[in-house]
């Protein structure tokens, strides 16, 4: 039940709350219940879209505008409850990205988070302060805050991929800054698997200090992450809630491999079927592999490899997986529980 109930409207107080209106003022008692909710509250809804109609239209809009026209060539997911916010949740962004062969994303940086997840090609690469990468089906790349960054397509087959960025986190706090480089190329200054060498071995430098939050691995790639959870399938050890879910790492400190957003990997075996959980992160999920279904607080999303769909926060969330599959997800997790908010409960609990 709520906290209280809202006052009586009568006329003195009306008149009371039409006189301090003018300067500015609000009585917090007629909007107590609905600042301070019982549970979370908000806008967002379960939704899925899918990949075989969002690459038509990519390749339609790629015939549209040049990557360099549209500094970057993304269709926006917006949540249908929130349109024309430019959110996959209240707190997150999601986009899907197309580079045609030949072309550059032009070089620019800004002070928002950014996660790549590619989900069709092979053979673009994104540059990030100095390395280039290669990007093939599965991988997770970071693109770190104010970190200078550009992406091309040297390969003969379109690129798409998957953008996750931070950008209501950054809005709500009033700190988003962008800079273009001028060129469309930031210079490459670093070998090729550099990163991934001298951080993703379980070793660091002797004299490494941290200066950022993010990770300094910015490649997490698939055929790795992908072999671990094979491995640890083995074990047959499943959560009920989440089948073998892993969270990408800063190896740096064991915390999560970005400040604001949380990324994961899970794998559900075929016939798995999840117990019901909800949490305060509101979740966006891509099908990595196989076919399943997804309810999400009494809705019924059926999914196949690449489709993407969102469940909104503190709403039942259960899988089930027709085949083996594999899915990737992020949240704001990690920023939820550094402020404290986070949340759990299970069905069964």
């Amino acid at each position: 039940m709520p906290l209280t109930e809202k006052p009586e409207q009568t006329p003195e107080r009306l008149a009371f709350y039409e006189k301090i209106d003018r300067e500015a003022y609000t009585p917090l008692w007629a909007v107590f219940s609905d600042i301070i909710t019982p549970e979370p509250k908000s806008r967002c809804i379960p939704h899925l879209w899918r990949f075989d109609q969002a690459r038509e239209w990519l390749l339609e809009a790629g015939e549209l505008i040049t990557a360099k026209e549209a500094e970057r060539r993304v269709l926006i997911l917006e949540n249908p409850g929130m349109r024309g916010d430019s959110r996959i949740t209240t707190s997150l962004y999601a986009g899907l990205q197309l580079v045609l062969p030949g072309e550059v994303a032009p070089a620019h940086r800004h002070s928002q988070s950014a996660l790549r997840f590619v989900l069709d090609g092979s053979g673009a690469h994104t540059s990030v302060n100095g390395e280039r990468t290669n990007m093939e089906y599965g991988d997770f790349v970071i693109t770190p805050p104010w970190a200078w960054h550009d992406h091309g397509n040297d390969s003969e087959q379109p690129m798409i991929w998957m953008d996750g960025l931070d950008i209501p986190v950054a809005r709500f706090f009033d700190a988003s800054f962008a800079e273009g480089y001028g060129e469309d190329e930031h210079p490459v200054s670093r070998q090729t698997g550099d990163s991934l060498a001298r951080y993703g071995a379980n070793m660091l430098p002797v004299d490494f200090q941290q200066h950022e939050l993010a990770s300094p691995i910015f490649n997490y790639p698939y055929a790795r992450s992908r072999e671990a959870l094979a491995e640890m399938q083995r074990q047959q050890e499943w959560d009920p809630c989440h089948g073998l879910k892993m969270r990408y790492v800063n190896p740096v400190d064991g915390g999560f491999a970005m400040p604001t957003i949380a990324p994961f990997l899970q794998l559900l075996p075929a016939g798995f079927k999840t117990e019901a959980c909800r949490s305060t992160d509101a979740t966006v999920f891509v099908a990595t592999e196989g076919s399943g279904c997804t309810k999400i607080d009494g809705q019924v999303f059926e999914w196949g490899p690449r489709d993407i769909f969102v469940a909104p926060s503190w709403k039942w969330i259960q899988h089930e997986a027709d085949n083996e599959a594999v899915l990737f997800s992020y949240s704001d997790r990690v920023a939820q529980q550094k402020l404290g908010f986070w949340r759990e409960q299970r069905a069964q609990a």
